[in-house]
Order: structure tokens, then C-alpha cells, then sequence
């Protein structure tokens, strides 16, 4: 009698290849914008950070479906965006905290139900408040460590707030399209 076979199957964690490249795709176009238009649309010293977006739609459209893995996820993704941001010009290491917790709120936003009838604000709502967290750790770190006068936080509350807007429009403009395009 011939012996029975068995198959194991092993569970998947972590980001599968399409995930990555996904995610690499994403915050080199990120980069690539914040670079060249991000210097250009400039409206009163808001203009769109266009990494935050990018790992705001990466996560949205890899959705990991555990949350501890949705968390580990998302602050590897941060420190990856903080590390890009290290090659941009701007604030040198400020990036590292402030991406890593706009990532991981974000992976925790997407979460929460957002839906009032048939429309769904999770999209829009989440990158919004993502970019604020992201954006006041940025100005925290900056009084914190490069002694900025407290004065100007006044400056960089709308900026904040009108950045976190404008990326709120980027993300929901843009999130359809792509799950659809990448059957997510």
C-alpha cells in the first residue's frame, strides 16, 4: 500500500512581492513629485507632501488583514518613507518619527468604519488625520531638537492642517482608480 501524502501549507505573513514593489512604486513616485511639483504648487508655504500620500494609498491598497502585522507593516514603510525624506531637501532625521507614526496611524485608521449610508470617508478621513499626526510630530521633533523660537508654531499650524487637506484630496482621488487598476 503506497504511503498517503500530506501537504502543509504554511501561513503568509509579511508583504508578498507585489506588496513591495507596489510600496517601492509608490514612494519613488512620491519622491519623484514632492521633488519637482512639490516645489512648484506652493500655495502660502502649504503644499502637498506627496510621500505621506503615497504611503497613505500603499497601505490602503495592501491592507494587511492583521492588525499586528498591519502595525509592523506600517512602521516599516514609515522608516522606508523617513528614509527617503533623509534625500530630499529639508530637516535632517525629523522624518524618521514623524513617517513612522503618520504610517502606523494610518494602518490603524484604515480599521475604523467610516460609512454613512453608501458613501465611505474612511479613504479621505484617514489620510487626513495621518498627515496631522505625521505633520505635528514633524513640528514637535523641530522644537524639541533643533530649538525652533515657540513663536512660529503658529505658522506651522495651517500648514499642517492645509497640507493634511490637500493630501486628504490626493489619496481619495486616487485610491479608486488604482484598486481598480490593481484589483485590490
Amino acid at each position: 500500500m503506497a504511503e498517503k501524502r500530506e501537504m502543509t501549507t504554511q501561513k503568509k505573513s509579511g508583504f508578498s512581492i507585489s506588496d513591495l514593489i507596489l510600496v517601492a512604486v509608490l514612494l519613488a513616485a512620491g519622491a519623484v513629485l514632492k521633488l519637482t511639483v512639490g516645489t512648484v504648487v506652493n500655495f502660502f508655504g502649504m503644499k502637498p507632501n506627496f510621500i505621506i500620500a503615497m504611503y497613505c494609498l500603499a497601505l490602503l491598497l495592501i491592507r494587511p488583514s492583521r492588525i499586528g502585522t498591519a502595525v509592523v507593516q506600517a512602521a516599516a514603510i514609515g522608516i522606508i518613507s523617513g528614509a527617503i525624506c533623509q534625500l530630499l531637501p529639508g530637516t535632517p532625521w525629523l522624518n524618521f518619527i514623524s513617517e513612522l507614526l503618520g504610517a502606523v496611524a494610518m494602518s490603524l485608521l484604515i480599521r475604523i468604519p467610516m460609512k454613512i449610508g453608501k458613501l465611505n470617508f474612511s479613504t479621505a478621513v484617514s489620510a487626513f488625520i495621518a498627515t496631522i499626526i505625521s505633520g505635528s510630530a514633524f513640528v514637535a521633533c523641530l522644537f524639541l531638537f533643533t530649538g525652533a523660537v515657540t513663536k512660529s508654531l503658529v505658522a506651522y499650524i495651517p500648514i499642517v492642517f492645509f497640507t493634511a487637506l490637500i493630501n486628504a484630496v490626493i489619496v481619495q482621488l486616487l485610491y479608486l482608480p488604482l484598486k481598480a487598476v490593481l484589483k485590490k
